[in-house]
């Protein structure tokens, strides 16, 4: 005998047996007590809420006939007359299921719809369900509206679809629509533990917790990744093998992650994004229980009865709700939730892992107190003049140039004159105009009693009277910040025909990932042939693109062989790209500043500029 998977052998068969759908429940009840039938339904949600499963039992409320025959329509079909039975079963004739997205067309509908005029072969109503109906091409649409509108007595259409906004205004008047809502992970843990009591399977509540938070409001979900974690435990649920077999990440990792976060400790942080790479556990899932932990955190702060006391995470909850304030809460959850669409961008994922944690542990809204921090934690720069900088956000650039008009008084601060603050200072930083990213500061740092030696010296925090990072700039002293030691810049570009022949070579293929970045940040040095084969001679200065791994599956794609040596890239495909684009904005700037309105508007107002960052280039048509 075969298996029966969870998600069928459970599909529920009566109303009574719908979780999480209690509204429609009761308004499909009512209207079949009371025998006030709508010819069309349209049922909305997302996948694997029920949409065919309340057709299914709505059909077999109206073809029900009872167990004794002599049933009527009944919000309680019985399920075991030959109506109830057949609808079970799909082979019911008067119950049409027709799935639109393979069957979109005019000609489909109207084949359909040419069987309307004959009345019910052996039941009461003919039932017409069509799933996914947003599917359906525009004539599909306009050739079923009379029908749909003015049906026989004796027809119901029930339409359901998982993007309702596609769904023209004149079907969606002509139907009433129930919106079915995604499960609540509680509804969904409920249901499946008693499913596996009925299935006689073991199962730990946090094991049936991750099921149910994994299947995100979908209950077919949900069973199938039971079905899936039940054959991975060999017949039992064990909350570590369940963990294991989604790739999701222990709860102790984030909670380690958050403890090191609130107690500003840089080597804690750097310690367990170290052991999430050494576990091989996904950054993205990471980040997804982080912002998922900072979630809940919020809301034991703004609603601390709305969580479960059930949950035996819920201590923890509150306990790190309580480290943290709940501004400093919001600022990490928008930096995890943004660190995720970051991490292709990053060298690798545990690298655009780390970058993410640093920024929260670098960054605070404006006016909080830092924690202490151990002096052990601190990594020093060489010894030179320090003050505080402040490092700005990526701005957003707007589509068009903003033209702003600055105060006065703003203008004259700007263009005052500093004075340098010793004779053999470094380069004065130059003032900057107020941003949205003035609003956040460094994390600044407290000495301890065991960096005052060091202070001696000149090599420890800056002097009393130095502001505070988080002082409005207007309420700043004229003293400038100095700034530290630039990093290297890139190498520029010199293009070679090299260059132009390997840039060509990759454009052909597709290859993505860290293969692709190989072949990006590489500098060809020549091209030539052994033995029938392409060898190319290569230059990469990164030593981790230079793994054997790495160079192993470039050679697969391009089936050629390469030479690899250590040096800095002068001509790659990575420097050509940035070079194109910069010198598409530069074009943007010349155009939008030169632009006639853009000069009539800086004729009218003397003190108004251009935004810079604000002008991007448009996209170029592809082809």
């Amino acid at each position: 005998m075969s298996y029966q998977v969870l998600a069928r052998k459970y599909r529920p068969q009566s109303f009574e047996q719908l979780v999480g759908q209690e509204h429609v429940v009761q308004a499909l009840a009512n209207a079949l007590t009371q025998g006030r039938l709508h010819h069309a339904y349209l049922f909305t949600g997302t996948r694997g809420v029920g949409k065919t499963t309340v057709s299914r039992i709505l059909a077999k409320s109206l073809n029900c006939t009872g167990a004794d025959g002599s049933g009527g329509i009944t919000a309680q079909p019985c399920g075991v007359c030959p109506a109830c039975r057949d609808i079970d079963a799909g082979r019911f004739v008067d119950y049409v299921e027709l799935d639109a997205a393979s069957n979109r067309g005019v000609e489909e509908i109207s084949q359909l719809l040419d069987q309307a005029v004959y009345k019910p072969v052996v039941g009461r109503f003919k039932v017409y369900m069509i799933d996914e109906v947003h599917m359906l091409s525009n004539t599909a649409f306009n050739a079923m509206l009379k029908t749909l509108e003015e049906p026989p007595d004796y027809l119901k259409f029930v339409l359901a679809t998982t993007d309702p906004q596609k769904v023209p205004v004149t079907v969606l008047s002509r139907c009433l629509q129930f919106n079915l809502r995604p499960m609540a992970a509680a509804d969904v843990q409920m249901h499946l533990g008693n499913v596996l009591g009925a299935e006689s399977v073991p199962a730990e509540p946090g094991a049936l917790r991750l099921l149910s938070r994994a299947a995100r409001g979908s209950m077919r979900d949900a069973l199938s990744l039971t079905d899936q974690a039940i054959a991975f435990g060999a017949g039992s649920l064990s909350e570590a093998g369940v963990r294991q077999m989604l790739g999701s990440v222990d709860r102790g990792h984030v909670v380690a992650i958050v403890d090191a976060l609130a107690a500003a400790s840089g080597e804690a942080v750097v310690a367990q994004a170290d052991a999430l790479r050494g576990a091989g556990l996904s950054a993205a899932g990471t980040l997804e229980d982080l912002a998922t932990l900072f979630q809940q955190m919020a809301l034991a702060q703004a609603a601390p009865t709305a969580l479960d006391d059930a949950d035996n995470e819920t201590v923890e909850i509150r306990r790190l709700a309580a480290a943290l304030p709940a501004d400093e809460v919001q600022l990490m959850y928008s930096m995890a939730l943004h660190g995720r669409a970051e991490l292709h961008l990053a060298p690798d994922e545990y690298a655009g892992l780390l970058m993410v944690l640093l920024r929260m542990l670098a960054f605070r809204p404006a006016g909080t107190q830092p924690k202490p921090v151990k002096a052990a934690a601190l990594v020093r720069p060489p010894a030179v003049a320090k003050a505080v900088v402040a490092v700005p956000l990526p701005k957003v650039a707007a589509p068009a140039p903003v033209v702003e008009r600055t105060p006065e008084r703003a203008v004259e601060r700007v263009a005052a004159p500093v004075p340098a603050p010793v004779a053999a200072a470094p380069k004065v930083a130059e003032p900057a105009a107020p941003s949205f990213s003035d609003r956040l500061r460094p994390r600044p740092v407290e000495p301890t009693a065991a960096d005052e030696d060091d202070m001696a010296f000149g090599d420890g925090p800056p002097p009393d009277d130095a502001p505070p990072p988080w002082m409005e700039a207007d309420d700043a002293p004229a003293t400038p910040a100095v700034r530290e030691p630039e990093a290297p810049r890139r190498a520029e570009l010199r293009e070679t025909p090299e260059g132009a022949q390997w840039a060509e070579r990759i454009a052909a293929l597709n290859i993505v990932g860290m293969t692709g970045e190989l072949a990006r940040q590489a500098q060809a040095l020549g091209c030539s042939t052994a033995d029938g084969r392409e060898v190319w001679r290569l230059r990469v200065e990164r030593e981790s693109l230079r793994a054997p791994a790495l160079v192993a599956k470039l050679e697969a794609a391009l089936g050629a062989r390469l030479d690899i040596e250590a040096g800095v890239a002068e001509d790659s495909i990575a420097l050509r790209t940035v070079a194109r684009v910069e010198a598409e904005q530069r074009a943007a700037e010349d155009l939008a500043a030169s632009h006639p309105m853009t000069r009539t508007l800086l004729s009218q107002f003397p003190s108004a500029r251009i935004l810079p960052g604000s002008v991007q280039p448009l996209p170029t048509p592809s082809n």
